[in-house]
């Protein structure tokens, strides 16, 4: 249990580093293509840093075990489990993260176009991934049409997001890079390839670390008896998120606003539609207990930031992401139970 733990506390230090390496990096990127902080926030960072999510369950189906069974719990699992695990605790640690500061009556607010739009998305796709639990595996063209429309549902959002990030620039939400680039301080200028090297080199330490992370936290788990699909629901997405809420977390501090929470409505909607349009072709995809709880959790939450979208043109009230982690708590409680 010792080695699993030292392993922990290493990998997080590294994701700590790279989180830091990454989001220096991408606003610079973002100053440089004069962007909107929407799209830095919600395509180029959720995509990103979504990588360590994206990989556990295609591993799992494509490459794990001779368990056929609990690779696809596995699978199912990691790709509820991320947009639960993004909607409640995630928003609910920002949320902290300047409770202090702001107080429970203040908010944050984020660019509300952008924001508004990522939560359309996303509760429209993971309607059609729950509605798709409902039909049966035989259907086979049914749930082939059903996740080919997720992923349209994808590049749609892709487009609207690119298509309106003009605008926001000329409305004054472009990105803004804070201080200087981090690989600059050794003496290499500020263009655009030492920027793309530096988010390499963030995004490659991201990946490497959180997959270390989820190879620790998987070893501890073994080891108290945990079930394969309540360690992909519960204890892979704690690590595989870790990049998207140390990102929004740094972001958040900084009065970056925007930036932050479309790091993490970006990976939602990223993971409410490509990832779910795997699960739904390569796996039973069925609505177990454990599974429907998740969704059902997910869309309350997603819906509860939806309405405080409206929070009277101040942004979002501190104390409603506070209800988003009692969400959490509550998935975990009917889980375990």
């Amino acid at each position: 249990m010792t080695v699993f733990l030292l392993t922990l506390i290493t990998m997080l230090i590294v994701i700590l580093v790279a989180s830091e390496l990454f989001t220096n990096a991408l606003e610079h990127l973002g100053e440089k293509l004069k962007i909107s902080e929407g799209v830095t926030g919600s395509l180029f960072a959720a995509v990103g840093t979504a990588l360590p999510e994206t990989m556990v369950p295609l591993l799992a189906l494509l490459a794990g075990t001779s368990n056929v069974n609990i690779n696809e719990e596995i699978g199912v699992g990691a790709i509820l489990g991320a947009p639960l695990m993004l909607s409640t605790l995630s928003t609910c640690l920002m949320a902290l993260s300047v409770l202090r500061r702001r107080g429970v009556s203040g908010h944050i607010r984020p660019e509300r176009t952008g924001f508004v739009r990522d939560l359309n998305f996303f509760l429209f796709a993971f309607l059609l991934a729950a509605a798709a639990m409902y039909v049966p595996q035989e259907e086979r063209y049914i749930r082939g049409a059903l996740g080919i429309m997720l992923v349209l549902t994808y590049f749609i959002y892709i487009m609207l997001t690119l298509r309106a990030s003009a605008h926001l620039v000329q409305d004054g939400h472009a990105t803004e890079a804070e201080g200087k680039m981090y690989i600059a301080r050794l003496g290499l200028p500020t263009n655009l390839l030492t920027i793309l090297l530096q988010l390499a080199i963030g995004l490659v330490l991201l990946v490497y670390g959180a997959e270390g992370f989820i190879s620790g936290v998987e070893g501890a788990a073994h080891l108290l008896g945990i079930s394969a699909l309540l360690l992909s629901l519960l204890i892979i997405p704690i690590a595989t998120e870790l990049p998207e809420k140390i990102n929004s977390i740094l972001w958040i501090r900084r009065g970056k606003d925007t930036l932050a929470f479309g790091n993490i409505t970006g990976a939602m909607v990223f993971q409410g539609t490509l990832l779910p349009a795997i699960g739904i072709m390569l796996t039973p995809w069925q609505p177990r207990i454990e599974v429907l709880a998740g969704v059902l959790i997910t869309l309350l939450a997603a819906t509860w930031l939806r309405i405080n979208s409206h929070a009277h043109g101040k942004g979002l009230p501190l104390w409603a992401l506070l209800i988003n982690g009692v969400l959490y708590i509550g998935f975990l409680l009917i889980t375990i139970m």
